[in-house]
């Protein structure tokens, strides 16, 4: 087992730990819980870390790790044609109605 990565908080290391299961790459979060007792340790001891279970996964879940933090966030909206409320730009449906998004993108666009 190698260590991989530290994510700043639990639902980062969920994130990264999913997309390495996507590429087939088994791992582990380690010091889940540990973020409770963050003061009374120190913090870098209590950040959750990724750790794969095979070695030679290392090269990579580098690479599917380094994709995650070189993917620009995308903070625009959209507007739902049917409804006309305001979704995340990376929404196939419309949160509110359901409406499908696609249309309305490319008249966006």
């Amino acid at each position: 087992m190698k260590k991989i990565y530290s994510a700043s908080n639990l639902m980062e290391a969920q994130i990264v730990l999913d997309l390495l299961e996507h590429a087939y790459i088994p791992a582990k979060i380690f010091n889940q819980h540990a973020q409770g007792m963050a003061g009374e340790i120190p913090v870098h001891h209590a950040r959750p870390e990724i750790w794969i279970i095979r070695d030679d996964d290392y090269d990579r879940a580098r690479q599917v790790i380094e994709t995650y933090e070189n993917t620009p966030i995308n903070n625009a909206h959209i507007h739902c044609p049917s409804c006309g409320e305001e979704n995340p730009a990376n929404f196939q449906l419309c949160w509110k109605c359901g409406g499908g998004l696609e249309v309305a993108e490319r008249c966006q666009s």
